[in-house]
């Protein structure tokens, strides 16, 4: 492209550094000279450091290309990226690794000493990192070995990759959504899958147990009421136990979540309740169902015709118990799934008494 190239590491570098990178820059676009500025690993960088970058970037003194391996919508200035393109670089897929061992035995002259089933698990290892990978086969490469190795040998030989996980980054949020969707779609499968790919790579078992326990009142509420009981039980059990043995209740309490009947009624009705409370201010409940403690209350009618439903056949008064200047809301409506559905025709009921008094 014709640019002056320079190249900064945000994990060395600090202010006076970008000052200095600046500052040439400037004097290079004095002389015609653009400067193209790769910073790696730019997210170290502090939001006051980032906004630096901008008038710079904006005046064409600088192109800016940043490196990062964290989501740059959580680590990134808004107004840095809004002036720049995110390009995503992926995972190396199992041809592009097959590709890679290719290369490095092309260029050792002579073949991985691995059977073809040890050269596939060598590549699931490597978990998409091919600078592991090559490593990998150069420990093999330095090895003497009588013959090809099989999986099992190559288990013992080599060390076992670690699952790359953050518990604040990127990963941990996209581990921990996939876990509550899944439990959403009624997949145990998939949910027990995801909940120990956390648990292996070090998650704290309290953190789950409260995904886990948000999961029973947001997606299953009262079509199974159990389910928050089960989480509460494996929270105590965890407590009581501790790991590993604890787990085994995070597992189960998972497992009954995706397996029980679904609904997001509850959490439905809690947003709608919530709205309305804040669109219809102070108003006041009706009289009938307020407290008189005092003999001037009881003089201006709080309390007055106040009908106490045990006493009424059917133990239902249908009363209204609605600000008098508010029409009856519905905010929750049962789902015809699971307990919720006995809860639909409670309400059915009640709605054809309150109709028959009225």
């Amino acid at each position: 492209m014709g640019l002056r190239f320079v190249a900064i590491s945000a994990v060395f570098s600090g202010v006076a550094d970008l000052k200095k990178v600046f500052a040439e820059a400037r004097e290079h676009r004095r002389l015609g000279r653009q400067t193209l500025l790769f910073v790696d690993e730019i997210h170290r960088f502090n939001r006051a450091q980032q906004d630096g970058f901008l008038p710079y970037v904006e005046d064409g003194t600088v192109v800016l290309v940043g490196a990062t391996t964290e989501n740059p919508s959580f680590e990134l200035n808004a107004a840095l990226l809004s002036r720049g393109q995110v390009m995503i670089l992926n995972r190396l897929d199992t041809t592009a690794l097959a590709r890679l061992l290719d290369k490095a035995e092309a260029l050792m002259e002579r073949p991985l000493p691995l059977t073809p089933a040890a050269r596939e698990a060598l590549v699931a290892t490597a978990d998409g990192d091919g600078r592991f990978l090559l490593n990998q086969a150069e420990t093999l490469f330095a090895v003497e070995l009588d013959a090809p190795l099989d999986p099992a040998g190559l288990a013992a030989l080599l060390h076992r990759r670690v699952a790359v996980y953050d518990k604040d980054r990127e990963g941990h949020y996209n581990l921990i959504s996939a876990l509550h969707k899944a439990i959403r779609g009624s997949d145990p499968q998939a949910a027990l899958y995801y909940l120990a790919r956390m648990l292996t790579a070090g998650e704290e078992p309290l953190y789950l147990l409260r995904r886990l326990t948000r999961a029973s009142v947001e997606d299953i509420g009262l079509a199974d009421p159990q389910a928050l009981v089960q989480c509460i039980a494996a929270k105590d059990t965890y407590d009581f136990l501790g790991s590993p043995e604890g787990e085994l209740a995070i597992v189960q309490a998972c497992l009954y979540l995706a397996t029980a009947p679904k609904s997001n009624a509850v959490y439905a009705a809690q947003k709608a309740a919530w709205k309305s409370a804040r669109e219809t201010g102070s108003l006041m409940p009706p009289k009938n169902i307020l407290n008189a403690p005092t003999r001037l209350m009881k003089d201006i009618g709080y309390g007055r015709g106040y009908a106490y439903d045990h006493d009424v056949e059917g133990g239902f008064s249908g009363a209204n118990y609605w600000p008098d200047e508010m029409e009856p809301q519905t905010f929750y409506t049962p789902v015809d799934r699971g307990f919720e559905k006995k809860i639909a025709e409670r309400l059915a009921w009640w709605e054809e008494q309150r109709a028959k008094r009225s």
